[in-house]
């Protein structure tokens, strides 16, 4: 099979969006048989669970988040408690999963302004923008959980996933290159954003991993560029 031709384009191309929007479909096939059962998606989450996860899981393993989860929201049961615990005593908590002073800080700041605002933040990027501690991956979770934006939490695994089926980015930096920034936006256009940024997050932790991934038994073999240029069978 010949190697795929990549566009130089930082646009998603109509090709693409049609091609992202096949990967959306199978990923969502994939997820009701194969996605990961975690605390945080369970029906009774709150929002302010699934936010405070997100800042918890970055640079972690979902299952080492999993597994400290019911003490954490044990004893911090909202934003107020954590606004009102010392920053020593959520270091503390946070250390067994690693970054737990970068942590603590982030999650106390998103809580001192959640406690002032009873436990809303904005709508509106720009004004998301200017809470302190939401950075684009922050605010993304923000918008999709708590006011039900179609947004993606567009990290390293859910980049590999994109990159993968269609083509490179150009930038370093995932949260600066327009051309993925796009493709995953259109990716978690539909009405289940939130079942689309699991589907790809497990797709890419238990198929599409880094290393030694399950190309020739995944279900996009056939339309994936990078499991085309393996000449799989």
């Amino acid at each position: 099979m010949p190697r795929a031709r990549f566009s130089k384009s930082s646009e998603l191309t109509r090709s693409e969006k049609l091609r992202i929007s096949h990967l959306r479909s199978r990923l969502l096939n994939w997820f009701v048989e194969n996605g990961r059962d975690l605390p945080w998606r369970s029906p009774g989450a709150s929002d302010y669970e699934k936010i405070c996860v997100e800042v918890l899981l970055q640079r972690t393993r979902a299952e080492t988040v999993a597994g400290m989860y019911r003490n954490f929201f044990a004893q911090f049961p909202s934003w107020n408690a954590i606004a009102l615990a010392p920053v020593g005593e959520l270091e503390g908590v946070l250390k067994p999963i690693g970054l737990w002073k970068r942590r603590a800080r982030s999650i106390r700041a998103l809580a001192s302004y959640a406690a002032e605002h009873d436990g809303q933040f904005p709508s509106e990027p720009s004004e998301l923008a200017q809470v302190p501690a939401v950075g684009q991956y922050v605010a993304n979770a923000i918008l999709l959980f708590q006011h039900g934006q179609p947004r993606p939490l567009v990290d390293i695994n859910m980049a590999r996933v994109i990159e993968r089926y269609l083509r490179p980015r150009k930038l370093a930096d995932i949260r600066h290159d327009p051309w993925l920034q796009e493709a995953a936006h259109w990716l978690v256009r539909c009405d289940e954003p939130v079942q689309v940024n699991w589907a790809t997050l497990d797709f890419a932790a238990l198929s599409c991993r880094t290393r030694n991934p399950l190309c020739q038994d995944c279900c996009l073999k056939k339309k994936c560029n990078f499991a085309c240029n393996l000449h799989l069978e």
